[in-house]
């Protein structure tokens, strides 16, 4: 606080009684409202984000108490004179003659938490306030510090920077301004925000220098908080984005780049027009496990296949790619679908990195035009014929991962030229609460109809179910049944 020496300085004017009740009471119900946020906020350690929002809100709460108490200073007036006795504005401010100073409370009245003192360079007198003792955690019957023991307190790294604002302030005349680090005698350690002017006598020569000193120690902890936090998050985001790059990447690299029969490998499987999409999930920029896949196999059959795998990122992706690296090998060396899914079982309830999965595998004879096919806990394919859809009779099946030894078994339909077969992953057709949106597919049988080729239906479907948010990633494929031989 000002020197009683600054005599030929006008003192300012107090604003309005009114005015300060005003701000006091705004601050007051801004701060009640940014403690419920806190109290609100993510309290769960290893969820960066809440981290960040809880340590912005500890931050924004010590700056309101401290800007209501430096209302409440203004209401109150002009403070006591330096070297007078004060009452603490509270009743943890006070200090017993015959112990060391207790700690000031994070949070609570200013004025706990500032101290002023006087050093007269004429007298070497030295004024200290209460609150100053309180903060330096130093007993009143010590006597204050004089300007060559002060540094004593101070960390080392920081002495240079007392001694430069001190000295600047007493040979230079500039006013003091900085913070500095200090170890109470108890032993713990504060950051103090020193700020003060020298006064001048008659003949413009330095007689004191006088000094307001805060304890910023909570202030600077939040802001530190924040920033780590924020650091924190920045780079959680960053590891999530090059997850997700890492997972399209490898999905890209797994799942079938055709669009339409014209992309099929060689051509495709005789009689079968093929086309698939992928769909990213609604609510969620992660990838999931989800895939479609159609192969030609050495006798001339196709393999067709779609399915999905809990989990998001690299994690799932990595693993439908092992899954369905492991599928196309084994239907590749002629093993019928109901056998296939009971491997793919045993494959998966092996792994490293647990998982369950859903998946549906079809083999189809272009020869015969019979569908022979297997399925692990996952919605059936929908045929389309003459205008109208139906599910196919789903044989029994478990998902993948969740029995050990679990047997498959498989069905087979007999297949006729212009026949449509969707296959698709149930996150497709999930509407909200975990409803079923089957029947919305199945109305588009007459779409379907009318559509030129597979590519034509896929396009459909993206357009009715592209436009929904979905809580999960869906695969569709189609395939419609050529002419072929009997």
């Amino acid at each position: 606080m000002p020197s009683h020496l600054f005599a030929d300085r006008p003192a300012p004017q107090p604003p309005e009684r009114g005015t300060l009740d005003a701000l006091i009471s705004q601050t007051r119900r801004l701060r009640g409202d940014v403690d419920a946020v806190r109290r609100d906020a993510v309290a769960d350690e290893d969820d960066p984000q809440g981290r960040w929002q809880r340590a912005l809100c500890d931050l924004a709460v010590h700056q309101l108490d401290d800007l209501g108490a430096q209302l409440g200073q203004l209401k109150e007036g002009v403070p006591t004179p330096l070297g007078e006795p004060v009452e603490p504005a509270e009743p943890y401010g006070s200090v017993g003659t015959d112990e060391v100073a207790a700690d000031p409370p994070p949070t609570g009245s200013l004025l706990s938490r500032v101290g002023s003192a006087e050093w007269n360079l004429l007298t070497d007198e030295v004024s200290w306030s209460d609150e100053l003792y309180v903060i330096f955690g130093r007993s009143p019957d010590a006597g204050p510090m004089t300007l060559d023991e002060l540094p004593s307190m101070v960390f080392a790294e920081d002495q240079s920077l007392l001694t430069a604002m001190v000295t600047g302030c007493l040979i230079d005349g500039k006013p003091i301004d900085g913070e500095f680090r200090i170890v109470r005698t108890d032993g713990r350690v504060r950051t103090l925000h020193m700020m003060g002017e020298p006064v001048l006598d008659v003949d413009g020569c330095t007689a004191s220098m006088w000094a307001v000193l805060r304890d910023v120690s909570e202030l600077r902890r939040s802001e530190r908080a924040v920033r780590e936090t924020r650091d924190s998050l920045q780079r959680r985001r960053h590891i999530e984005r090059t997850e997700h790059r890492m997972a399209v990447e490898l999905q890209e690299a797994v799942l079938p780049p055709w669009r339409g029969s014209s992309g099929f490998p060689h051509g495709g499987p005789a009689g079968l027009d093929l086309a698939g999409q992928y769909l990213p999930s609604g609510s969620s920029a992660t990838i999931g496990g989800d895939w479609y896949d159609a192969l030609e196999l050495p006798d001339g059959d196709a393999l067709l296949t779609v399915g999905d795998l809990t989990g998001h990122g690299v994690s799932a992706t990595s693993t439908m790619a092992m899954l369905l690296g492991a599928l196309r090998g084994m239907a590749v060396a002629g093993i019928r679908p109901g056998a296939l899914m009971g491997y793919l079982n045993q494959v998966l309830d092996s792994s490293s990195q647990p998982a369950l999965g859903s998946a549906v595998c079809c083999r189809y004879d272009p020869r015969t035009r019979t569908l022979t096919w297997a399925q692990a806990g996952h919605p059936a394919p929908l045929l389309f014929r003459g205008g109208t859809g139906y599910a196919l009779t789903r044989p029994e099946g478990a998902l993948l991962g969740a029995t050990a030894g679990a047997a498959y078994e498989q069905a087979e339909v007999r297949l006729l030229p212009g026949d449509l077969l969707v296959l698709h992953t149930d996150g497709l057709t999930r509407g909200p609460g975990d409803t079923s949106r089957r029947d919305t597919l199945l109305e588009l049988a007459p779409r379907f109809a009318r559509a030129r080729d597979a590519q034509e239906c896929v396009r459909t479907v993206v357009e009715e179910f592209g436009r929904s948010p979905r809580e999960g990633d869906a695969c569709v494929m189609v395939a419609r049944v050529g002419g072929g031989r009997s």
